[in-house]
Formats: C-alpha cells, structure tokens, sequence
C-alpha cells in the first residue's frame, strides 16, 4: 500500500503541474480566441483526440501484464509496438474520413479541414502508451511524471508564443502538435534507457501464443478506452455538431475545469492497476480503501466547484465563459463519482474481466450519446452535462455490482477446498 501511495504522489505531482500550467493555456486561448474561435479549436483538438482514442490499443496494460514474468518485458513490448504501428495506420484512414466527412456536419470552416487532418496525424504519430507501459512495469513513476511535465511545458510556452506571434486558430494548433511530439519522443527515450527496446521482438503472434486470452483481452481494453474518449471527445464534436462552434468552446472549458476529477481519476487507475496485477491476494481490499479515499476527495472537489467555480470562470476563461458554471459544476460531480469508480474498474480489469468493465461502461455512454439531441433540446449545455452525470452514475454502479460477484465467486472457490477437507 505505501508503494502505492508513494506512485500516486508522483502521479499526482505530474496532475499538479499539468493543471498549474492548463489554466495558463486555456486562459490564453480562450482570451485570444474568443468564444466562437476558442470552439473551433476545441473541435479540432477533439477530432484529433477521437481518432486516437479509437484507434489507439491500452498497450501500456499489456506491456505491464504479460511483461512481469520472469522472461521480462521484450515480447510484451514487441506486441504493443506491432499494435502501435497498427493504430497508426487504421487511425490515419479515419482521420481521412473524419475530416473528409466533417463538412457536412461540424461548423468548421474549410480552410480549418486541413489543420484538423494535419493534427490529427501528428497526434498518431506521438501515441505513448507502450513507453509509459515499461515505466509503469518498473514502477518508475518518477522518471514517467518528468517526462510527461514536457506536454504542458511545451503547450504553455507555445501558447504564450500563439499568443504573441500567430493568435489564430491554426497558432494555437500548432503549439498543441508540438507538446505532443515532444512529449512522445521524451518519454521514449527514458523508457529506453530505463529498458533497452528490442525491435526484433516486434510481433503480432508471439504472445498471443504464450498467452491463448490476449486477443479477447486486447480488444476489449481497446473498446474501452474508445468508450472513454467516446464520453468525453466525441461528445464535445456532437455537442457541436447540434449546438454551433459556440457550444463545443464553452462545454470544453467546462469540460476541463469540471472533469479534472475524471484525470484524477485515470492517474488513480493507472497507478493501482500494476499493484492489484502483481498482488491479487491483496487486491480485494486495496480497491476499497482506495475508492473509500477516492469518495473524501471528490467531494471536497464538488464543494470548490459549487463555490469557486463562477469565479474562477470569469478569472480565467473570461466573463463570456461565465454562462457554463451550472455545466461545470454538473460535469465536477460525473467527475466525483467516476473518482470513486476508477479503482473499482482496474479491480475488474487486473482479474481479467475486461470485458466485463467493457460491457458496464458502453451500456450507459451509448445511452447517453444516443440521448445527447433530446438533452440539449431539453436545456442546452446543461442538458449535455447531465448525459454524463447519468453516464458515470450508471457505470461506476455496474463495476460495484460486477466486483460484488468477483468477490462472492472467489469466496466460493477458496471455501470449496475446506469443505473437503473437513469432509
């Protein structure tokens, strides 16, 4: 448990400064662009961010789960490069067709499909996860949080820079595309050198053959995490798609100021799912005491939005912004609750009931996609805020249910053997 707490402390420091330095670049960007711009660049960012989430394989989970093994990580690795290289490539024909397509439907301007296509490429090409994998695998989170600190480095120095020298759409982009270069190449030179990469191990087949579930376990890892960006990228595309370039600006500022739970969240999931892979006795009570911590924190968090939220809108956003604060503090509580789920979901996930953890998050992100239209009818950016609230609400309720029944079965199976034995 203390190593745990020690890695999340580091993750934490990287969350901090990311967040420090966030409110830099969002200020900037919202002030220099306006409402109307700052939403065409959020849509763009969006776009970017979708074809990667959906093309992009969870490999840092394979890289930890079958590379603690005595062979070490070099087949692990190899694998996660091979699927790597194929999301680049799957996730360029859909940013082709995404970008292709967005004319009919997104209030981007044509001169703006050629940014979207660009950024979307150079984010495929900075995809990170096997390198943070072989961090994580040696739980070298101090060496990962460095590494990742260049992101916001970069993206404030380039804004402040878009701010000055190009403060237009197409600025600010390219500010973004380089903190995302320079943050993959950082971190795959000290996953290198904390492990030397072995390109020869690059194969689609090897562990798959050592390991007769990998595929089953790839694929659903890789649908969830579409599912994630699902609830949160394409929704900022629909929600411009349905309500204008002006909408998409304001649900992504409240979006990034009132989900920073769910971030914290993800930072809580991905430092506890190497601890529960490589100690299942433990696993069990680990989860709880984690989402019993994780409970205290969103709270206090929903409490700082309700009450700071307007003004730190207008302070750092601007007063045009302002008009979001009920979004913000609705998308805060999705965020609360998905803190509590977090740990409960890498619980399902490190027993090998991904798809489980699957089918408990499409169920309700479908239902609430598919809800989106009659919501924003209903009450505009609020309305799309509470598709999340539902969203999170349902899923975290299902992992609950779907950890209850771990736990009873593993209750039975260790049971059974006593009875024979007294038997």
């Amino acid at each position: 448990m203390g190593r745990l707490i020690r890695n999340i402390g580091w993750l934490l420091t990287g969350r901090g400064v990311n967040a420090v330095l966030s409110l830099v670049y969002l200020a900037l960007a919202t002030r220099t662009l306006g409402l109307d711009g700052f939403g065409y660049f959020a849509l763009i960012v969006a776009m970017g961010q979708t074809v990667v989430g959906i093309a992009n394989f969870q490999t840092w989970q394979f890289v930890v789960r079958w590379g603690a093994g005595a062979e070490g990580p070099g087949e692990a690795t190899g694998f996660a490069i091979a699927l790597d290289l194929m999301s680049i490539a799957l996730g360029a024909v859909l940013a082709a067709g995404l970008c292709w397509s967005a004319q009919f439907w997104l209030p981007l301007p044509a001169e703006l499909l050629w940014v979207a296509f660009g950024y979307c490429l150079v984010s495929l090409l900075a995809i990170r996860t096997t390198p943070t994998g072989l961090l994580r695998l040696r739980f070298e989170y101090g060496k990962a949080t460095a590494a990742e600190a260049v992101q916001p480095v970069v993206r404030a120095l380039g804004a402040v820079l878009a701010a000055i020298l190009l403060p237009t759409v197409f600025g600010f982009i390219l500010a973004w595309a380089a903190a995302e270069i320079a943050v993959a190449a950082t971190l795959w030179i000290v996953a290198g050198r904390a492990d030397r990469i072995d390109l020869s191990q690059i194969s689609f087949w090897r562990i798959p053959r050592d390991h007769p579930g990998a595929w089953k376990f790839v694929w659903s890892t890789n649908l969830t995490g579409s599912l994630n960006v699902g609830s949160k990228q394409v929704l900022i595309l629909l929600v411009g798609a349905i309500g204008g370039e002006a909408f998409a600006g304001g649900f992504r500022v409240a979006s990034q100021l009132g989900q920073a739970l769910v971030s914290l969240a993800q930072t809580v999931s991905k430092a506890i799912y190497p601890e529960l892979v490589h100690a299942q006795d433990a696993a069990h009570d680990m989860a709880r005491r984690m989402a019993n911590i994780a409970l205290i924190g969103g709270g206090i968090a929903v409490l700082v939005a309700l009450f700071f939220g307007r003004p730190g809108l207008v302070l750092i956003a601007g007063p045009e912004f302002s008009v979001v604060y009920w979004t913000m503090v609705i998308l805060a509580i999705a965020g609360a609750i998905e803190l509590v789920g977090a740990s409960l979901e890498s619980l399902l996930v490190s027993a090998g009931r991904a798809g489980t953890a699957f089918a408990m998050r499409a169920v309700p992100t479908v239902l609430g996609l598919a809800l989106l239209q009659v919501a924003m009818d209903w009450n505009g950016l609020k309305g799309a805020a509470f598709t999340v609230l539902g969203a999170s609400a349902l899923s975290v309720i299902g992992f609950w249910v779907a950890v209850i029944s771990l736990s009873q079965i593993a209750i039975t199976v260790t049971a059974r053997p006593g009875e024979d034995e007294t038997a």
